[in-house]
């Protein structure tokens, strides 16, 4: 991990076209926590935990041309961090950032990875994900950051390094994620107390499986196209 945060993310961070790259650092203890019921899975299995997430936007769609230096830098440092990395891509306004009611700041966060039903549409859980889903959470009484991310297809090919694992049986596909801030720990366990079981009636039509963990740490490399000093 700190190799992740210290040289690898230096050469992430220099890449030019870069809007935003945060490194979220998770839980390796607290997941699967999100409230059960039937037809949901909540669990995650340990062979599949995820240790971190590596969010990277663009301010543009030619920015990854211009930023394929670094690119291939990060291509091959990539055996020196992770045994196993799957990329995760989405289309141009397949993601939302919510402005919340909360103007505090965002003490502690938690990310939401589901798995779409297999009978339902791409189109209607994209919906259902940034339309419906992500907003009634950017509505909840101490909640301050809604970050939801629809994914394009998985494919291998797409970031196949060399000798790092990229094992992805369709059966552990992820189609989403959501990223939740909250206001301070008492937010958070009311969130969970009351608003996260009344979402599950809405989940269970269009998502198959929730893995939820806490963020341990989130840090930001470049926001608002510049770099930061750590």
């Amino acid at each position: 991990m700190d190799y992740w945060s210290g040289p690898h993310s230096q050469i992430i961070a220099s890449s030019p076209g870069l809007l935003e790259y945060r490194q979220q650092h998770l839980s390796e203890t607290e997941h699967s926590f999100w409230p059960e019921v039937a037809g949901l899975d909540t669990q995650v299995s340990p062979d599949r935990r995820i240790d971190g997430i590596a969010e990277v936007t663009f301010e543009n769609l030619l920015a990854p041309v211009a930023g394929r230096k670094q690119t291939a830098l990060a291509f091959q440092d990539e055996v020196n961090v992770f045994r196993r990395t799957l990329m995760h891509m989405g289309f141009p306004y397949s993601s939302r950032w919510f402005q919340t009611s909360e103007d505090s700041e965002t003490a502690l966060r938690d990310v939401l990875y589901l798995r779409r039903k297999e009978d339902v549409a791409s189109g209607d859980f994209k919906n259902f994900i940034n339309d419906e889903f992500a907003t009634i959470l950017s509505q909840v009484a101490g909640v301050t950051e809604v970050r939801s991310q629809v994914y394009m297809p998985w494919n291998k090919a797409t970031w196949d390094t060399p000798n790092v694992a990229h094992d992805n049986p369709k059966s552990e596909h992820l189609h989403s994620s959501v990223i939740i801030g909250f206001a301070n720990q008492a937010a958070r366990e009311e969130f969970y107390r009351t608003v996260a079981p009344e979402l599950n009636s809405k989940l269970v039509s269009h998502v198959s499986a929730l893995q939820a963990y806490r963020i341990d740490k989130t840090l930001t490399f470049v926001e608002n196209s510049k770099r930061k000093d750590l």
